[in-house]
């Protein structure tokens, strides 16, 4: 099972996955080998404890080092604002969150890890966010490449996405922003900068949604950065202890960030902030203008809402949103320009501020997905996490450029892809060189040839070698095995004259070939025996025996077919 998220839009029962695909009753663990998991988003792991603890799986549950720490705070915060705020009952708890992740076991980029004796899975650098990694999983000589969500442009703090060309059956890509191709960085960058500072140098206070890992490290970087140049005084705050917690991972885990940042951080920690300070609920009151990265990022709950609440009906305040917004959150709403927003307890808010979307995303656009299909070569493809009809107008792209297959199934859809299969093979070096001998074109690898030999099973793998060395590596002997035919023959002399005129005439058709009559009263030509009797009753009749061995099949038939057609006359 590639992860276990959640969606955020909804607070009832479809907000976890329905297991009732895998199966109607009882646990889980006899249905899935393992649990892999992407990256720590609530959207890809929301749902562990629920999948684990209260559904029941005790398999294993695969993730990278980065994602085994930081998985376990997401969670433990997102189970505070739903159950100790918002009092919900049926939900997971703190126990089972830890039981959850005892049953996690971390991996290492590029490290193929056997999960029983036929699957095998691999992880890549994804990107995306601290930890985010992309998995290849391999059984037998079928491979599918689940992406995850995956950036392939690199960033202020983390590097682009690789895959090396592994060429899977399918290929399983995220397509959120399927029909976006992104302006340059730069401009964003400056365009953020730009609307951050005009609101503050009018006193008003800039909300940014975040969520605390990922988008937050970066535009802090960028604000961090624009303050110190620009020697700006008002004060910027980044909401709950989940952020501090969240650069000591990027110190921990700092060998999963850029080239620039590892560079710097041996004269500085780029997440040590000089101009960002710890956020306090007191201070969304206090008068002036300020800055405040809050979570989480759709202004679906928690802090980043709060503040919201308080600073919608200014409209010298601004909001912008980040990223990405799914249906039914409150950042999906104004987005989508709505002024009145019906609150908890039928409460009316009026959005006076001004709402402004930048996409700081890190998730691969259109042109970023087209990208990764040029570098893992798949056979087909899979599109997930989108939206249906952006998913269209990619898939139409896809197959045009690629002539490969792609899919795009509906939830709870199933898909049928065929794979052909290549079996590698093993072959003697001397079989090749035989090959060679008899003159044959030089091996191509891109044009196919046929090629004779004994194929050898042993050990799970194939080897292709001349008959003579299987029959000595084996220890058996070889069968021969020949071929007769017997042909009519209207002729009126005797058996020994005929032989004596199909000699002559073979001689004059046949005249690269070693053609012999010997004593015994057979014809020889090359390994292939002609005898010639006849009946008493019919001696004009003559029943010409040709015997050959497998080798001579071709040569056996030509003459076959050339005695058929009787001796010429003039013999």
């Amino acid at each position: 099972m590639l992860d276990c998220g959640m969606h955020m839009g909804y607070n009832d029962d479809r907000r976890f996955p329905d297991f009732s695909y895998i199966t109607q009753n009882g646990r889980l663990t006899e249905f899935l080998d393992c649990v892999i998991i992407s990256h720590f988003h609530l959207d890809h792991c929301g749902a562990l404890p629920y999948m684990s603890e209260m559904v029941g799986y005790d398999g294993p549950i695969y993730m990278t080092h980065p994602t085994k720490a930081i998985c376990p705070i997401l969670l433990e915060d997102f189970r505070k604002i739903t159950v100790d705020k918002r009092g919900e009952t049926n939900f997971f708890t703190s126990q089972m969150i830890k039981d959850c992740m005892k049953k996690v076991v971390p991996i290492n980029l590029h490290q193929t890890v056997q999960v029983d004796d036929e699957l095998e899975i691999k992880a890549y650098y994804a990107g995306h966010v601290l930890g985010a990694a992309m998995v290849q999983i391999k059984v037998g000589a079928e491979s599918v490449v689940y992406t995850g969500d995956y950036n392939m442009t690199p960033d202020r703090h983390l590097g682009a996405a690789w895959i090396d060309k592994c060429r899977p059956d399918i290929l399983i890509s995220e397509s959120t922003y399927a029909t976006t191709i992104r302006d340059s960085k730069r401009c964003r960058e400056r365009d953020f900068l730009k609307k951050v500072h005009e609101t503050v140098e009018r006193g008003g206070k800039v909300l940014i949604p975040v969520f605390a890992l990922g988008r937050a490290q970066e535009l802090c970087i960028l604000l961090e950065t624009f303050w110190e140049r620009m020697n700006l005084k008002a004060p910027i705050y980044f909401s709950t202890g989940l952020t501090e917690k969240a650069n000591h991972y990027y110190k921990l885990f700092i060998t999963w960030t850029n080239q620039k940042i590892r560079k710097t951080f041996v004269q500085r920690n780029m997440f040590e902030f000089k101009h960002i300070k710890a956020f306090d609920r007191a201070y969304a009151d206090n008068p002036g203008p300020m800055v405040v990265f809050a979570t989480p990022g759709m202004l679906h709950a928690g802090q980043s809402l709060q503040i919201f609440k308080k600073w919608a009906g200014n409209e010298k305040n601004m909001v912008i949103m980040p990223g990405y917004c799914v249906q039914g959150t409150v950042g999906h709403k104004i987005l989508n320009g709505q002024k009145k927003l019906e609150m908890e307890g039928r409460a009316t808010l009026e959005v006076k501020l001004q709402v402004e979307y930048m996409s700081f995303s890190a998730h691969a656009d259109a042109k970023g997905i087209m990208q990764l299909i040029r570098m893992a070569e798949p056979r087909n493809m899979l599109l997930v996490h989108g939206e249906a009809k952006k998913m269209e107008f990619l898939k139409d792209k896809i197959e045009q450029e690629f002539s490969i297959s792609c899919f795009m199934p509906a939830n709870g859809e199933t898909t049928t892809v065929e794979t052909n299969p290549s079996v590698p093979v093993d072959i003697s070096l001397n079989l090749l060189k035989r090959e060679m001998a008899l003159g044959g074109p030089l091996p191509d690898p891109k044009k196919p040839r046929t090629m004779h030999g004994t194929l050898i099973m042993k050990d799970n793998s194939l080897r292709l070698v001349s008959g003579d060395q299987a029959l000595k590596e084996l220890g058996l002997s070889e069968h021969q095995l020949r071929f007769t035919c017997r042909v009519q023959l209207q002729d009126a002399h005797s058996d020994a004259d005929t032989l004596t005129r199909i000699y002559t005439h073979l001689k004059s058709v046949l005249k690269a070939y070693t053609i012999q009559h010997l004593p015994d009263g057979t014809v020889m030509v090359e390994s292939i025996v002609i005898k010639v009797s006849s009946t008493a009753e019919e001696p004009n009749v003559k029943v010409i025996l040709l015997s050959w061995s497998y080798q001579d099949e071709e040569l056996g038939s030509f003459l076959s077919t050339l005695l058929k057609k009787g001796l010429p006359a003039g013999l």
